[in-house]
C-alpha cells in the first residue's frame, strides 16, 4: 500500500504543454493554447493518426460510463480529469438520467480554472484541484463528502492518468489503497498507454511528452494488469480501448494503427474485504 504523502502543489505553467490541454486539442476543444497545438501537430506529424488514440480514449470513457450507469451505478470520482468538454463523463451521464454525481480531480491550475465555469451550471458535478497521488485527502476533501456518498458503490475512473505516475510514486501501491477505500459493489476503470504491442511508436510518444510538463511513462500490459488487484474484471476482459465493447459498425480507424491504449473495466465483489474505516459521504 502507497504512503500517503504531501506532493507539493502543482504551479500555473503556460510554457510548456501540459497533458490536460493536449489532450483537449487533440479532441477539437477550444481550451487549451498554441503551444499545446503546435505540439499536437508535430506529434502528428512523426505519427500520422495518433490523433485517433485521443479520441478512442474519450470514446472508451463514454461505453465505459454507459455501462456502469446500466449496472446503477450513480456516483462517480474521475482522478486526472483533464478540461471536463467534449463529451465527458457529467455530460454522458446526463444524457441517461438526472440521478448522478461527479467529481472530477486534476492538479493542473488552469485546468481546474477552465473546468471551474464549465460545470458551473450543473449541481451534481464539481473539479477539486488535488494531485490523484494524494488519495487520503480526496477522498476526505468538503467537494468528495458534499457530491459522493462512498458508503456506497462509487465509480472510479483513472483514465489516461496513471502513465503520469512514475514508478518512484509506486502506481501500484496508489490504486491498492483506492480500490481498498471502495466499498463493495464499486467498480474501477482503467486506461493506460502501453508500448507492448507498438514499442516504436510509443517511444516516439515518450520522447515528445519528455518537453511537457507532464512525462509519459508507458508500461507493458501484464503489469497494468496488476492495477485491478483482486476486482473482478468484467467482460470482454482487459484488453486494447478499441475492442472493449465497441460500438456496432465501428469503422476501423486510425488508432487501430497503433494500439497504444489498454484498459478495462473491473468490479469489486461484495465478498470482498470492507474498508476498516470508510470515509463518510456528506
Amino acid at each position: 500500500m502507497v504512503e500517503t504523502r504531501k506532493s507539493p502543489p502543482r504551479e500555473m505553467d503556460i510554457v510548456r504543454p501540459a497533458a490536460a490541454r493536449i489532450y483537449d486539442a487533440f479532441l477539437g476543444g477550444g481550451h487549451n493554447f498554441g503551444v499545446e497545438r503546435g505540439f499536437a501537430e508535430r506529434i502528428e506529424q512523426a505519427l500520422p493518426g495518433i490523433g485517433g488514440c485521443y479520441q478512442e480514449n474519450r470514446a472508451f470513457l463514454r461505453r465505459t460510463v454507459e455501462f456502469l450507469l446500466a449496472r446503477g451505478v450513480r456516483q462517480f470520482l474521475d482522478l486526472g480529469s483533464g478540461i471536463p468538454t467534449i463529451g465527458h463523463l457529467h455530460e454522458v451521464a446526463r444524457r441517461r438520467t438526472r440521478d448522478f454525481r461527479v467529481l472530477y480531480v486534476d492538479n493542473e491550475p488552469l485546468t481546474v480554472a477552465h473546468s471551474k465555469p464549465l460545470l458551473a451550471g450543473e449541481p451534481r458535478a464539481d473539479i477539486l484541484q488535488a494531485d490523484c497521488r494524494e488519495p487520503e485527502a480526496i477522498l476526505r476533501s468538503p467537494e468528495a463528502r458534499e457530491l459522493l456518498d462512498l458508503r456506497r458503490p462509487v465509480g472510479l475512473l483513472m483514465t489516461s492518468v496513471l502513465h503520469f505516475v512514475p514508478d518512484s510514486d509506486d502506481p501500484l501501491g496508489l490504486v491498492e489503497t483506492y480500490r481498498d477505500a471502495l466499498v463493495p459493489g464499486s467498480h474501477l476503470v482503467i486506461s493506460h498507454v502501453t508500448g507492448t504491442n507498438a514499442p516504436e511508436a510509443v517511444q516516439v510518444l515518450a520522447d515528445f511528452y519528455a518537453e511537457t510538463s507532464d512525462p509519459l511513462h508507458p508500461r507493458e500490459t501484464s503489469w497494468i494488469d496488476k492495477l485491478f488487484g483482486d476486482f473482478e474484471i468484467l467482460p470482454p476482459g482487459t484488453t486494447d480501448l478499441a475492442d472493449w465493447r465497441p460500438d456496432p459498425g465501428r469503422p476501423t480507424s486510425a488508432s487501430d494503427r497503433y494500439r497504444l491504449l489498454y484498459g478495462g473495466v473491473a468490479r469489486k465483489s461484495v465478498d470482498a474485504r470492507i474498508p476498516v474505516q470508510p470515509v463518510s459521504g456528506g
